[in-house]
């Protein structure tokens, strides 16, 4: 069973503070088709953080796994793991010097080529073990229900703009309001 963490539950108290403060307001100044546009656009905006939670932990304890197990083929040759830190596509580490006589404009170009290619294979490589982050079944299933909620209030008429913003201001609002208290 997973552990709740203290940080979600004080996010979570500062969200439904948050938003128990919005529906009062709109029982009381506003009405009901406002309170149910703040709401819609609060569960939508919940959801998708969540989702965007979730996946993003899970793609982060895949490549911790994967990194354990390259720990377990490591060779006195490897990088330690501070110079991999300061130097994630290793352009600092020692290489042969040439001297300037020998230095022609083909040679500059070669040099240079070869290290863009050795930078676009890291971001490629980037791009394909972060993608399950940004296409996973929870975010997917988040988007569609924003999506889905706001075209079924606006296909029903009763679709309020403002109201819809404010309900979807929430979660930010909710996150800047517990990183500062």
């Amino acid at each position: 069973m997973m552990t709740i963490n203290k940080n979600i539950i004080r996010f979570l108290k500062v969200f439904l503070l948050l938003d128990l403060t919005l529906i009062v307001y709109g029982v009381i100044f506003q009405n009901v088709i406002w309170v149910l546009n703040t709401q819609v656009a609060f569960l939508g905006s919940l959801l998708v953080t969540l989702a965007s939670f979730l996946s993003y932990k899970k793609n982060v304890n895949n490549r911790l796994s994967s990194f354990e197990k390259k720990d377990q083929y490591k060779t006195l040759e490897d990088r330690d793991k501070i110079d991999e830190i300061d130097d994630p596509f290793d352009l600092y580490s020692e290489y042969e010097q040439i001297p300037e006589d020998e230095l022609t404009t083909e040679k500059i170009k070669e040099i240079i080529k070869d290290e863009k290619s050795k930078i676009k294979k890291n971001s490629i490589k980037n791009v394909f073990t972060s993608a399950g982050g940004f296409v996973s079944i929870y975010r997917i299933f988040a988007y569609g229900f924003l999506i889905f909620s706001f075209f079924a209030l606006n296909n029903n008429g009763i679709f309020l703009p403002v109201a819809f913003l404010i309900g979807l201001g929430v979660v930010p609002l909710g996150t800047i309001v517990s990183k500062v208290s």
